[in-house]
């Protein structure tokens, strides 16, 4: 996490609690010639709206201005995390059992680094997926420390 990232997490924190709102990411990017701050929040059950994101935004700019952590200019944005919410701490994978889930792992695991399936458990061991090779299918285990990335995922196939 940068440096940027854990100031503006400090900030939005006690903005989001008093909302009972939860911190899913933040991204500090730079994309041509424009730096943005991206503030991804949901309710704990799912399904944030735009005037949640809004009012957000206004408190969290005013905490912005205020404190001026980035020195060069940015973008604000706010905003839902969207179907494919990333699960990035383990509360967020624990939250995830029984749902459809995409994970790219940093070495390969029964030859192969991307899995997509049904997450069964996630705990001690790993996660637990349950997922289609061809016409079955099969439950592959990942090993907690070889998760690159993980997020929920759409079941086309459903």
């Amino acid at each position: 996490m940068s440096k940027v990232t854990q100031e503006v997490e400090t900030l939005v924190a006690p903005i989001l609690e008093e909302q009972d709102l939860e911190l899913v990411d933040i991204e500090f990017v730079k994309e041509g010639r424009d730096w943005f701050l991206r503030v991804f929040i949901d309710t704990p059950g799912g399904g944030i709206d735009i005037e949640q994101c809004a009012a957000v935004s206004e408190q969290l700019s005013i905490k912005l201005d205020e404190a001026d952590p980035i020195p060069q200019n940015y973008f604000l944005e706010v905003s839902s995390p969207g179907a494919e919410r990333p699960l990035k701490k383990e509360q967020d994978m624990e939250r995830a059992v029984g749902q459809y889930v995409h994970i790219r792992t940093y070495e390969q695991i029964d030859g192969r680094k991307e899995f997509e399936g049904y997450l069964l458990a996630y705990g001690g061991e790993g996660a637990e997926i349950e997922m289609k090779v061809k016409t079955r299918k099969v439950i592959v285990l990942i090993p907690k420390d070889k998760i690159a990335f993980a997020r929920l995922a759409i079941d086309f196939s459903a």
